[in-house]
């Protein structure tokens, strides 16, 4: 069933979702606006659960099932501390009727409603998840490696799979790329990217050598030593605004670069 849901808004969007009885929809702990009366709200450790399992042990298979699913959930909180994610989720389940429940992000810009059938996953960058359907799992997928590493915030992604409508949002306007249509490859800034379909290859790769002309880029050109690559042929978004250089202008306007006399020739900041 397909989550009943309208995004709203220009500069900072929200998406309105509206349940059918009985159905239930997910939020990362801190997106969640306001809902209707009839609709309960329950905190838990643990995503929704995969196909074929079943939430709260019912049918586990008695204490070693119970173990089992301790286990998972200490896991999957692991894995969120470590990738700096929230380490709860939201459920919201509307009783007695239909049900009204409001998500927004953290960030000025835009929202985006992703479909799932099944057959590819999702793969998004770290605070981008908003909220799912039940029937969506949560995961997270490690790059590993020197692509990790050296990816700065492509290290550590958000991955989505099952079948469902799960909301992501970014930063700034988003850009709907697909590698195949600039021949196979794109590359960007890391702090760009916001999404990816199963399929789409992803990479970092190190801007230059280690000359002058890859130094000066990585001092001046605001890109540090490496972008992000992606190859194959897939579904791409992209934001206009990365966090990166939203912090660095309010820090600007928090007391950097004052203006004097002569205009912003001069900085009379001191220090």
């Amino acid at each position: 069933m397909t989550l009943q849901q309208e995004i709203v808004g220009n500069a900072m969007q929200m998406a309105v979702v509206n349940l059918n009885p009985g159905q239930t929809v997910y939020c990362e702990a801190g997106k969640f606006l306001f809902k209707t009366t009839n609709v309960t709200m329950e905190t838990r450790l643990s995503g929704p659960p995969g196909p074929g399992q079943q939430q709260g042990g019912a049918g586990s298979g008695g204490m070693g099932g119970i173990l089992r699913q301790a286990m998972g959930t200490a896991m999957q909180v692991g894995q969120r501390a470590l990738a700096g994610e929230s380490l709860a989720f939201q459920y919201f389940t509307s009783q007695g009727g239909e049900g009204t429940v409001g998500f927004a992000g953290v960030l000025p810009g835009e929202m985006r409603a992703l479909e799932l059938d099944g057959t590819r996953a999702w793969f998004a960058e770290k605070d981008a998840f908003v909220a799912a359907e039940s029937t969506v799992q949560f995961g997270i997928a490690f790059q590993g490696g020197r692509t990790g590493m050296s990816g700065g915030e492509g290290f550590v992604l958000e991955k989505f799979t099952g079948h469902g409508t799960v909301i992501i949002a970014g930063a700034g306007n988003f850009i709907d790329l697909n590698p195949a249509d600039f021949g196979g490859r794109i590359e960007v800034d890391t702090g760009c990217l916001v999404a990816f379909e199963e399929g789409v290859q992803y990479g970092v790769q190190r801007i230059g050598g280690l000359n002058r002309q890859g130094l000066m880029n990585a001092v001046f050109g605001g890109e540090g030593l490496s972008l992000a690559t992606l190859e194959g042929n897939g579904k791409v978004i992209l934001q206009s605004l990365t966090i990166e250089s939203l912090a660095n202008a309010l820090k600007k306007a928090q007391g950097g670069d004052k203006q004097g006399p002569t205009g912003g020739m001069f900085s009379t900041h001191a220090g």
